[in-house]
């Protein structure tokens, strides 16, 4: 059987104890007169030893050392004595308080404390003496001080190393919360990105297509035309986005939110980017009157419609494309964007998904339903539609809550 490595400490307490008790041995200072026992005076060292050995084990067999160190300090008082054997013992009960179990932790203070209490009753039944009392005194500053002593120690180490972990995990929440904050950021910009840029270089990427493709002047100058709109307008965008992002001085006044308000001018771009395509649009406002809507609100609405247009230039058969925008400042925004589905002759911008994704997530912070999809079309005939509905929950500032 192996035991573990006593500490350091350990062997300078068990050290010091041995010496202290050798050198009182040689000088004759006993804790007990000679007489009052039959035993050789060299019995004392045997339970000094022992002691002094035990030390070794204090912070690695606490329990163990306590035992038997109660063992050996009891031996002691048949001997002659030593008062080195009873301090290594009462540094026994400490260690076994602080390095021990967190279950002998509670019960050493409760049982040294019994123990004091009934050898203070004892002797003062049995020497009828006040005196007496120097026995309980003495026996609760070798058993009872020292286990007090280790549990206070004790409680405030684990106090310390709670406070540690709550500060560890402080930590660890704070820094999930800030990389949650940066991929959300970066999932927002992400989509206003898109939302800016997507439809100004799917007209470009269509229009340029047919100039190359179709040989004819009128065609051509027409494509042109659209295109250096679209790339102007689209780097006015990117310019004024890249200034919000990296001006953090605030010198730089951030635009306004586009709003629905805007829906008129999003819509007739479309129809001149669409124009080629043969694609006519229509919007239908049936908005209740009764006040602005949220801010957020009006964002995704318009930002939806301007993806759902911008697949649609870039998708859609020939025909028409509506968009439906209804519903009140007291209930839900709806807004429905249908347009012709299925393969068109001409040219075609690829896409990715991304523009979908974008509307389904700005829906879902706003906890509202999202769905797109081929549709049948109205009439009942064999054509679809391809639809996107998105209903936004509005939630009235001003009213009180329940």
């Amino acid at each position: 059987m192996t035991f573990p490595r006593p500490h350091r400490d350990d062997w300078l307490a068990a050290a010091a104890g041995l010496l202290g008790g050798l050198l009182l041995y040689r000088l004759g200072l006993h804790s007990q007169g000679d007489s009052r026992t039959p035993l050789p005076t060299w019995v004392t060292l045997v339970p000094l030893m022992v002691t002094a050995f035990l030390e070794l084990l204090r912070r690695t067999m606490p329990r163990t050392a306590l035992l038997v160190g109660t063992a050996a300090v009891v031996a002691d008082q048949f001997t002659s004595g030593s008062i080195a054997t009873v301090l290594m013992f009462a540094d026994l009960v400490y260690a076994a308080v602080v390095y021990g179990s967190p279950a002998s932790a509670r019960r050493i203070p409760v049982v040294t404390a019994m123990v004091t209490i009934a050898m203070t009753i004892g002797f003062l039944a049995w020497f009828r003496d006040a005196a007496a009392l120097l026995v309980g005194v003495v026996t609760g500053l070798v058993s009872f001080f020292p286990a007090a002593t280790g549990a206070i120690v004790r409680n405030h180490r684990e106090a310390a190393i709670a406070a540690r972990l709550r500060a560890e995990q402080t930590a660890l929440l704070a820094e999930t919360d800030r990389t949650q904050a940066i991929a959300a950021e970066r999932a927002r910009m992400a989509r206003e990105l898109h939302d800016l840029v997507a439809g100004h270089l799917s007209a470009i990427a269509i229009h340029s297509t047919a100039a190359l493709s179709l040989d004819d002047e009128a065609t051509t100058r027409q494509a042109l035309t659209v295109i250096r709109e679209n790339s102007v307008e689209g780097l006015a965008e990117m310019r004024r986005l890249i200034g919000l992002l990296r001006d953090s001085s605030g010198d730089v006044e951030p635009a306004a939110a586009p709003t629905l308000a805007g829906l008129d001018a999003l819509v007739e771009q479309a129809r001149t980017n669409g124009r080629q395509s043969g694609l006519a649009f229509v919007l239908h406002d049936g908005r209740e009157n009764g006040g602005r809507l949220p801010a957020p609100v009006e964002l995704a609405a318009y930002r939806i419609v301007q993806e759902s247009l911008t697949n649609a230039i870039k998708h859609a058969e020939s025909g028409e494309v509506r968009v439906e925008v209804s519903g009140s400042p007291r209930g839900a925004l709806r807004v429905t964007v249908t347009s012709p589905f299925g393969r068109r002759p001409g040219p075609r911008a690829p896409g990715s998904g991304a523009g979908l994704v974008g509307m389904e997530e700005r829906v879902a912070l706003l906890d509202g339903t999202f769905e797109a999809g081929p549709a049948p079309g109205s009439g009942g005939g064999p054509e679809k539609i391809w639809c996107v509905r998105a209903v936004l929950p509005v939630v009235n500032d001003k009213e009180p809550s329940a």
